[in-house]
């Protein structure tokens, strides 16, 4: 590997961490993200002249440190910037500080990313813009995966994130955990980020931004030990201990009721629980937090002995108090789907109620609400109504690997649809 290539593969494993270490010590997200751009040009450069860094993170992260005290320096007539100088000013002098960083010494604390999360929470931004801006710059989910998510275009969301970031910019406001009593109303934001950045690993079967998740949602429990924290922790968890068996070895989707148990993770499994039962019983009477009902319904599902033995009336009752607290389009889709496999109620009923919610099938879910109601057809011994409604879910599908998953569904007599 040349030294080209290990800087770029700190590029592609350490770029958002980098961001994170300078964004931290500036508490300005825009001067950071120039600094670390600028110095990634001069690693590059150091490495075409022969002088390639021992550790290019632990250099970069350093480089960037000081171009942004250059840059502070040189704007040192604002007043916005004058609260800020005397640390960056005492940053340049520990020179044997960044020396040994230089020789190889860690940079990361493991908790920079999540507090750059809570820096560009800032209460003058949308939630969208908060939240899209930790995507993009803190966990390093490309612009056209987060436009996914918000329903917009990739240049909208491009435009919307840099307007955002000037924003914080302008603001002069620096933010850091060594003030608690700004956590807790910035936290939300947090989890939020959090849970869309596994979501985002988890549609593309993406380990590293699965792991990377899981890692922030470990760093927000150290840190608030708060219900929950505790309920998006376990549901990552949980989530992650089926992994082993999400995927079919030609590499499509595996229904739940395929699904070989024994290759689930224990261990997770144990964790995820332990934290669960603390999120619901944390949560307020009956567990009111929406990570922490989540994290129920995903527990139920982990320690069912088959398919068969699942629970799905308790199952309901969770994704009852789910939609109350969370009335989202997937949460609705998902109590409809367990109303169908519940012995109380039955497909007709979940039927019903699908074929009432006529916007799950008008957004970014179409394809799972079609796909879900090709299932309660087969519930129910519709087989030739459940095939035509799995066609029009691969119609309304934009993925590959979804659209093969279906596929096989329909070539499948017998299968009844059901995904995890």
């Amino acid at each position: 590997m040349t030294a080209a290539d290990r800087i770029e593969r700190a590029y592609r494993e350490d770029a958002a961490l980098i961001l994170g270490a300078v964004a931290r010590t500036t508490g300005d997200l825009l001067l950071a993200e120039d600094a670390v751009q600028e110095a990634f040009a001069r690693a590059l450069a150091e490495a075409a002249g022969g002088r390639e860094p021992a550790n290019p993170a632990a250099w970069i992260t350093t480089v960037a440190r000081r171009v942004a005290v250059d840059a502070v320096r040189r704007d040192r007539t604002s007043s916005r910037v004058a609260p800020m100088l005397a640390a960056q000013v005492a940053l340049a002098e520990r020179a044997a500080v960044d020396d040994a960083v230089e020789e190889g010494a860690s940079v990361f604390t493991g908790d920079e990313r999540l507090e750059l999360i809570l820096l560009v929470a800032h209460p003058d931004l949308t939630q969208e813009a908060r939240v899209a801006l930790a995507l993009r710059h803190v966990c390093g989910v490309p612009t056209a995966r987060i436009a996914e998510a918000f329903l917009v275009s990739e240049p909208t969301m491009a435009a919307r994130l840099t307007r955002a970031k000037k924003r914080i910019h302008d603001s002069g406001i620096r933010f850091s955990l060594e003030n608690p009593a700004m956590v807790p109303a910035r936290m939300p934001d947090a989890l939020t980020t959090i849970y869309l950045l596994y979501t985002a690993g988890h549609a593309a079967a993406n380990d590293s931004l699965c792991g990377d998740a899981i890692a922030l949602a470990r760093d927000a429990h150290r840190l608030t030990r708060e219900p929950e924290s505790a309920g998006l922790l376990a549901l990552l968890l949980l989530t992650e201990a089926r992994q082993a068996t999400r995927l079919t070895p030609d590499d499509e989707f595996a229904t739940l009721r395929e699904a070989d148990r024994s290759r689930w993770d224990v261990a997770l499994i144990a964790e995820g629980e332990r934290l669960a039962t603390e999120a619901l019983t944390g949560a307020g009477e009956g567990g009111d937090g929406r990570y922490a009902l989540q994290a129920g319904i995903a527990g139920l599902h982990a320690i069912a002995s088959s398919w068969e033995a699942t629970d799905w009336p308790a199952i309901v009752r969770l994704y009852d108090g789910l939609v109350r607290a969370w009335p989202s389009a997937v949460a609705r889709l998902g109590r409809l789907v367990a109303l169908g496999h519940s012995p109380d109620a039955g497909p007709e009923v979940a039927l019903a109620g699908l074929d009432a919610d006529s916007a799950l099938f008008d957004g970014p879910l179409a394809a799972r609400a079609h796909a879900a109601r090709a299932e309660l057809l087969r519930i129910a011994g519709a087989n030739a109504e459940a095939a035509a409604e799995l066609r029009r879910a691969i119609a309304a599908s934009d993925d590959d690997r979804t659209r093969r998953s279906l596929q096989r569904l329909l070539d499948s007599p017998g299968a009844d649809g059901s995904r995890a």
